[in-house]
Parts: structure tokens; sequence; C-alpha cells
């Protein structure tokens, strides 16, 4: 084989940047926190040969066209994560994290492995290139992007395949890190790299919304279930790997990867920094807000989906799926306003607009930046507006009115009995796999640091 043959073996485009770039920084900032944090471990030196290996395979995964060199780069993520996630293998409740996060990306493989096949059926090529950019609508290029659908969903732990992440909390701080901010976004990366095909059959495209919008609101509620600040988090992480399938299935791909980078970073630096919350009181939002606060926490919302619109050039209601990001920022802008105002909305008025401009600023100019670098890739086609896509932005609002007004009322007595029942029922299924959780104090074991 010639160095040609070996470099057509890849391909370096712009998304392939992004993320290296990505996985590079979050890398050099998780080994630069378990310098210290891993200081004395009997394994410190092999810690460290695991987070190196599995930065590279990701590297290399992003980087390969070929797709039985993408299939052994995906494996050794995984195998990778799961050997860090069971660092201390005589601690139980670790390796029976590890063993459930394994299965789980067990299950993911057999579904890509099937997904490759069929598309090398209905190509003939093992070119991922050659592949996106040769659609013909068969039936196996249609079974095939459902396969890469279920294993999106398992590596990204979008419901029901979530269990493995909310389970996974028993790992040293710097690996739960680097999997929310890495390992979980291999799923959006494997459907923005095959974005073009999507692009191919809008049905998909709804399956795909509507699966992360169940995960987006299953995990953003559960995530206000929890007392543990980890727990709170990996229900957060779901919850936004949720909000990213359904700006995948919108066919807003470029917002997608803005969405994946940026969460990413910031969901590392919140584990990173969450032993300091132990000590931390949660803050008295006042909920729920009266009636004038509530108003013009809606205004402030309103005004910052309208600027998030005029930075991307569209309209402020626009009559495509586009309308689904904004009213998103809307509801995100009222809820960030209302933190601000509380109990003397009118004085704080001018400093929640403020706030909640900057934000949509930010937000949207993220946005329109990864746009305009992704463009040659045409990631960013929004679908017609459809009447379901309507009705699930309505239940995304009444949702959020739910846990406003519903969630935070003074005494239980004040609720239905078949909201606490379904209160429970939501507490227990968010609950992580009994196996992995420690009881006792003798359950830790500390005989390797």
């Amino acid at each position: 084989m010639s160095i040609t043959d070996v470099f057509s073996l890849f391909h370096v485009d712009i998304l392939s940047i992004v993320m290296i770039s990505l996985v590079s920084f979050m890398g050099t900032i998780v080994g630069i926190f378990s310098k210290n944090y891993m200081k004395g471990d009997a394994l410190y030196y092999r810690f460290f040969l695991n987070i190196f290996l599995l930065i590279f395979s990701v590297i290399f995964m992003t980087i390969s066209d070929n797709i039985l060199i993408f299939l052994i780069s995906w494996v050794c993520c995984n195998i990778l994560m799961t050997q860090l996630m069971i660092h201390k293998a005589t601690w139980k409740a670790a390796k029976a994290s590890g063993t459930l996060a394994f299965r789980n990306f067990t299950l993911g493989f057999v579904f890509i492995v099937l997904a490759f096949f069929l598309l090398y059926r209905a190509t003939g090529s093992f070119s991922i290139q050659y592949i996106v950019h040769h659609s013909n609508d068969s039936f196996y290029e249609i079974a095939a992007l459902g396969m890469l659908l279920m294993s999106a969903m398992t590596q990204s732990a979008i419901w029901p395949f979530h269990l493995w992440l909310t389970s996974s909390l028993n790992s040293p701080t710097p690996v739960s890190a680097i999997m929310h901010a890495g390992i979980v976004n291999g799923g959006g990366f494997l459907l923005v790299r095959f974005a073009p095909l999507y692009f191919s059959t809008p049905k998909i495209l709804d399956v795909i919304f509507i699966a992360g919008l169940v995960s987006a609101l299953l995990g953003s509620v559960w995530k206000l279930m929890q007392y543990d600040v980890k727990r709170m988090l990996a229900c957060s992480t779901m919850g936004q790997m949720g909000f990213m399938l359904v700006q995948c299935g919108l066919g807003l791909f470029g917002a997608a990867l803005a969405h994946l980078c940026w969460h990413g970073m910031f969901k590392a630096y919140l584990f990173l920094a969450s032993g300091g919350s132990a000590q931390e009181t949660r803050l008295d939002l006042g909920y729920p807000p009266n009636l004038v606060c509530f108003f013009c926490a809606l205004l402030c919302g309103a005004w910052g989906s309208y600027v998030f619109s005029i930075i991307n050039h569209h309209q402020w209601l626009p009559l495509d799926t586009t309308l689904i990001p904004v009213g998103i920022v809307f509801i995100t802008g009222a809820q960030l306003a209302l933190m601000i105002l509380r109990s003397r909305p009118i004085k704080r008025f001018l400093l929640g607009m403020t706030l909640t401009t900057v934000v949509a600023v930010l937000y949207g100019t993220n946005v329109y930046v990864f746009d305009l670098i992704l463009s040659p890739l045409r990631l960013m086609q929004p679908n017609p507006l459809h009447p379901f896509h309507i009705s699930l932005l309505i239940i995304m609002t009444l949702s959020w009115g739910f846990i406003l007004f519903v969630r935070y009322s003074n005494t239980q007595s004040e609720l239905p009995c078949w909201v606490l029942n379904i209160y429970v029922k939501m507490l227990n299924t968010s609950q992580p796999h009994p196996s992995t959780v420690t009881t006792h104090h003798n359950g830790y074991d500390l005989g390797r640091i």
C-alpha cells in the first residue's frame, strides 16, 4: 500500500478540525486537573495513558474516511472509556457502572456495524465521503440511517439508553468531565458526519426530533428532582444531548454541533468544579413567580429571541423549523430573567433585558459563526414547519410552566394525588441502577489511594 493509499483512508475537513480542537482543548484541561487530583493513586500512570489513548482514538475517529477505521476508533474509545470508569476495579459500585456502560456500548456497536454493513451494500464503498455524497434512497440506506440513529442514541445517553450515564457517577471526577464533554458527543458527531444522507430522508429527521425532545424534557425535569450534584449534572447532560438531537431533527446540524461544543466545555467545567459546590446552598428563586414578575420575564425572553433571530438573519417567527430554536431561546431568556427579576421585577427589568440581550447575542453569534465556517458542508437546511412541530413546541412550553408553577408549590397538599404519583414515578425512574449505588461507607474502597 502506497502513501497515497494510506492518506486516502482519512479526510480532514472543517468538521474534523472543530472536533479535534474541542477534544484537544478538553483533554489538556482534564490532564492538568488530573495531575493533582490523581496524585498518590497507585494507577496514576495507567490513568494518564488511558486518557491519552482515548483522546488519540477520538481524533483518529474524526479524521477517518474509511468505515472500518472509523469503527475501530469507535470501539477503542468505548473500551478506554470503560477502563477509565472502572479505574478502581475493587470498588463494586464502580465496576458495576463500567459493566453497565460496556453493555450499552456493545449494543451501540452492534447498531453501527449493521449500519455500516448496509451502507456498504447500498454503495459498494468503504469511503464515508463517497457514501454521504451518493445517496440512492434505497431500503439499505434508510435502514442504515435508522441503525446509525440508534447507535448515536446509545452513545449520547438518549432515553431509553440513558441509564449507563446516570449510573456512571462512581468514576473519578476527571473521567466524568471528559465523559460528559467528549464521549457522549460521539453520537452527535456521528449524525453530523452523515447529515447529507439524513437530509434526503425527512421522515427519519422527524423521528430524530421526537426522540431528542422526549430525552430533553425528561432530562430537564429529572435534573430538578436530584439532590446529588453529580446526579444532577448527569441528568442535565441527558437533557442537553436531547436538545442536540432536536436540532439535528430540525435539519440544523450546524447548530447542533455548536450546541455540542459549548455544552461540552461548560459541562466539563461544572464537573471539575463540582467539589466546591458541595458546601453551597441552593439559591431560593422565589418560585412560583408572581404574575408581574412572570410577565416581565416573558418580555425579556421575547426580546432575547428577537435579537437571536436578527443575528442569524431570519424572521422572528419563521415558517420553517428555525422557529423551534427561536422558541427555545425565548424560554431560556425568560427563565434567565426570572432569576434576575425575582421579587423586584420593575426595578430590575432593565437589568433583565440587558442580561437576556447579552446571552442572546452570544448564543446567536455562536450559531452564526458555526453556520458560516461549516457552510461548505451545508449542515443547516431547515425543514418546512409541520403541525407536530408546533404541537411539540407547545408541549415544551407547558412543561416549563408546569415546572415553574406546580413543582415549586409551597405545600404538597396543594397538589392532586395524580401529580404526586407522577412525580414519585419520575423520581424513581431517574435514579441510577441499584448495583452502582454505594449505600454504606464500608462500600468504598480506599486501598488504592
